[in-house]
């Protein structure tokens, strides 16, 4: 993804680190016959799938004029997409606001405050949609001070992995994927990935995982019957919806670790998981997944699993 704006010399220092992840083949695929392979997404600056978006994002504020000039960048998150700004603002010299509920991690509350971001927290029973309320409401009341990305409606979310994670995903497989499995949470990488690769090869299967109900511990993840789907999602795109518990991501974690020599979080697990569960119903094919991160910010739930 290229830069037309280049507000600093840093510019090209962060696109630099920013998608061509590698693919990890998984060696217990649960079929003799499915292949599996998983998108090592925490291996971009800000340590998670949410680079690319983050990015994008920036990058197109900055060359509408949107962004820079004394305007900073706001919006609400659950932890990722606010870790990945941060990053990517910090090295640009620009300022950032997040608005998070108040029971994100506290690795996630360490990172924002190490990155330089200003954090307004909301209330935890409001979620993440509490969050976006408060976000909105800023920056109609002050719309020359903040540019509100609204990640969950902006069309740079999706565009990102369209123009990247998706034929990245199709070069790595020399065009032999045969499903894609991705969790839902601002829906971008499913909505972006997902068109693209239908694109691509409208026979690839898109499926679709969410969590078993409204009250689970996939953080990040929406269960959309509950919640409503963001703005960016295309109900038209998924060919199959499977549910994920957070009690079956939780045992991947453990597997993972001990069967692929990887530290998951939990969104990473259940899309594991996911991507099992359809290699078990498929006779042969070629499943590819992400990692939207690695366990480094879950440092309570990791410790109480093992």
């Amino acid at each position: 993804m290229s830069v037309s704006v280049s507000p600093t010399p840093y510019s090209t220092s962060v696109e630099s680190f920013i998608g061509n992840t590698p693919l990890l083949p998984i060696s217990h695929s649960g079929s003799r016959s499915v292949k599996i392979a998983a998108k090592l997404e925490w291996q971009q600056l800000g340590g998670s799938v949410k680079a690319r978006a983050a990015y994008r994002i920036i990058r197109d504020a900055m060359n509408r004029g949107e962004l820079g000039n004394g305007r900073r960048l706001l919006d609400a998150t659950s932890g990722n997409t606010g870790i990945a700004y941060a990053s990517i603002l910090s090295r640009l010299g620009l300022p950032l606001t997040l608005f998070v509920p108040e029971n994100a991690s506290e690795e996630r509350k360490t990172l924002f405050k190490a990155l330089g971001a200003e954090v307004r927290y909301t209330s935890k029973y409001e979620s993440t949609e509490g969050s976006q309320e408060a976000a909105r409401d800023l920056a109609d009341a002050h719309p020359e001070h903040y540019f509100y990305a609204d990640q969950y409606s902006n069309p740079s979310n999706w565009k990102a992995h369209y123009e990247s994670t998706a034929d990245e995903i199709w070069k790595q497989t020399n065009g032999q994927i045969t499903h894609f499995v991705a969790g839902l949470g601002t829906t971008g990488t499913f909505t972006g990935t997902g068109r693209r690769l239908k694109e691509l090869n409208p026979d690839i299967q898109l499926v679709a995982l969410q969590p078993d109900g409204a009250l689970h511990g996939l953080e990040g993840w929406k269960h959309l019957e509950s919640a409503g789907a963001p703005a960016i999602y295309d109900y038209r795109l998924a060919d199959q919806f499977l549910n994920v518990r957070t009690e079956d991501a939780y045992q991947t974690i453990r597997q993972a670790a001990q069967d692929e020599g990887v530290m998951l979080s939990p969104s990473s697990a259940a899309n594991l998981f996911g991507a099992r569960q359809v290699a078990a119903e498929n006779r042969d094919g070629f499943v590819v997944t992400v990692f939207p991160d690695d366990a480094s910010k879950y440092g309570t739930v990791i410790k109480d699993l093992f």
